[in-house]
């Protein structure tokens, strides 16, 4: 019985991402996040004691959209997921999994030694790790 290849995080994970700032606008995020075609912002720390945190496009739909705001006069940092979850990309992909399932989330940027590698998703485990050794 041979056993099956670890796929790891960063073998799947996307290495394009977007970094803002949290006093960026959520109308300059959108710009930002169609120029550079990707579905989450990771939001930059305010100094090294600080987190990463994340805005996906349904946190600005659920809570500038559907609650009619302006995107000019809303920030990212108010809509914001901080702290992050974050994976390391040595983590086996089905553990991300596991993890992405018991909290919720569908992606999390990749962090090593405080420095974001990429980003990963659902989407980047299944199309891309999930028949490797086949």
């Amino acid at each position: 019985m041979s056993e099956a290849a670890i796929v790891r995080v960063r073998d799947v994970m996307m290495n394009t991402y977007a970094m803002v700032e949290g006093v960026t606008t959520v109308a300059e995020a959108i710009g930002i996040a169609k120029q550079q075609q990707v579905k989450a912002l990771i939001v930059n720390k305010r100094d090294a004691d600080d987190e990463f945190g994340i805005v996906l496009m349904n946190d600005i739909a659920k809570n500038v959209l559907a609650k009619d705001r302006s995107p000019k006069r809303t920030n990212v940092y108010e809509i914001m997921t901080k702290p992050a979850l974050s994976v390391s990309g040595s983590m086996d992909v089905r553990y991300c999994a596991r993890l992405f399932e018991r909290f919720g989330v569908s992606r999390a940027p990749v962090i090593e030694d405080g420095k974001v590698l990429g980003m990963v998703s659902y989407n980047n485990i299944v199309l891309n790790g999930m028949l490797r050794d086949e």
